[in-house]
């Protein structure tokens, strides 16, 4: 027998608010337009919305501006994202971190080159099937880039939502980003008005509405109708519940270097920062005497070693707690890795031009450009 019990299906209270609120919206959208001046908004096509919306993922707008400039300048249109090589595309992400989103881009690029000739499809379902884009994307595009009727149910509007509705659901669980969005459905008007509602949403839920902090209700195109605000309780919506607590590891990192060159392996091709470049590094937090003697065991001869301060870098899972040794070596012809891979030597204008380094180690990176300066 088998007792498991069902969910109950989530019910937004007072769902009737969420007719009067397109108009407000709408409105003050219009009038705020010359305020949040982002280049996807200023000439769209669905693949400036398309990469504008995967590079905003986990990455605040003013950050996005100039990686998109530069993306759009080596790679303008879908065909060449298609056929541009791993190392220029990961080059041209490094720093935006989240590196499986340009994976996606172009795995999707050539779907969508070999499916579609060349042009995103207009459809829900079928941008749904392309690698990389969820549910929120797919709206996005499918509303900005193409007037279709779908709301893109992100953390903004699902602030903004519960707190209009007064509504003590808890947000990071999937069902009630399904409720929100059907609940929110039958208003959204198609055409311009579509992806104008939208991005009307996100820049409340950026500039009013905010997540942090005390919201600016006096400000808010909402206030009047909004139930929290009314109540009194901004600050204590929404509920979300926390995220399991990251796994911390322990790491140290080498600067090897020969001359004005630094020594780089690559990751492996699966996993966090799958196929990047990056800074020799061994587990644990090893002690001068064990780094000398790793590094003599694989024939690398020291010939200056010193301490770097610690650093640290957060990944939406795991902590990273590094300390750095800068070493001088007096031969880069030995193997360093265990599999036996050669080290790679950079000059820094190929470090800057060449090689993709993911931002956990840009610190460091820091300390080799103090060294070369003098080198």
């Amino acid at each position: 027998m088998n007792t498991k019990k069902k969910a109950l299906p989530i019910r937004l209270p007072h769902a009737e608010v969420l007719s009067s609120i397109v108009g407000p919206l709408l409105t003050w959208y219009e009038g705020q337009s010359t305020l949040r001046c982002l280049p996807w908004r200023e000439e769209v096509t669905p693949y400036h919305t398309w990469l504008s919306e995967i590079m905003l993922q986990q990455t605040r707008a003013s950050a996005v501006i100039p990686y998109y400039t530069r993306f759009l300048e080596e790679l303008p249109d879908i065909e060449s994202l298609a056929r541009c090589d791993d190392e220029l595309l990961m080059k041209l992400w490094q720093g935006l971190g989240y590196y499986s989103r340009a994976r996606n881009l172009k795995k999707a690029a050539g779907v969508i080159c070999a499916a579609y000739g060349g042009q995103l499809p207009a459809d829900f379902a079928a941008l749904l099937d392309l690698p990389g884009i969820g549910r929120y994307t797919a709206s996005a595009i499918g509303s900005i880039a193409f007037g279709l009727p779908l709301p893109a149910v992100d953390g903004n509007i699902l602030r903004v939502t519960m707190r209009v509705l007064q509504c003590g659901e808890d947000i990071a669980q999937p069902a009630v980003r399904r409720t929100v969005e059907e609940a929110l459905a039958p208003y959204y008007p198609s055409g311009q008005a579509a992806g104008a509602l939208n991005q009307a949403f996100m820049d409340l839920g950026a500039t009013v509405c905010l997540p942090h902090g005390a919201p600016h209700c006096a400000t808010c195109p909402l206030a009047r109708l909004c139930l929290a605000h009314d109540a009194g309780s901004e600050q204590q919506l929404p509920v979300k519940s926390k995220k399991a607590k990251r796994r911390v590891e322990q790491k140290t990192v080498l600067l090897l270097h020969q001359g004005r060159a630094l020594a780089l392996t690559k990751r492996p091709d699966q996993g966090l920062l799958a196929g990047l470049w990056e800074l020799p590094n061994l587990p644990g937090h090893l002690t001068q005497a064990e780094v000398e003697a790793w590094l003599a065991a694989r024939g690398l001869r020291t010939l200056t070693i010193a301490r770097l301060p610690d650093a640290r870098h957060i990944f939406s899972h795991v902590e990273w707690q590094m300390q750095g040794w800068a070493v001088e070596l007096a031969s880069p012809d030995a193997m360093v890795a265990e599999d036996a891979s050669p080290l790679v030597w950079a000059s820094p204008e190929e470090l800057a031009d060449a090689y993709s380094v993911p931002s956990a180690f840009q610190y460091f990176l820091h300390e080799h450009r103090g060294w070369t300066s003098h080198a």
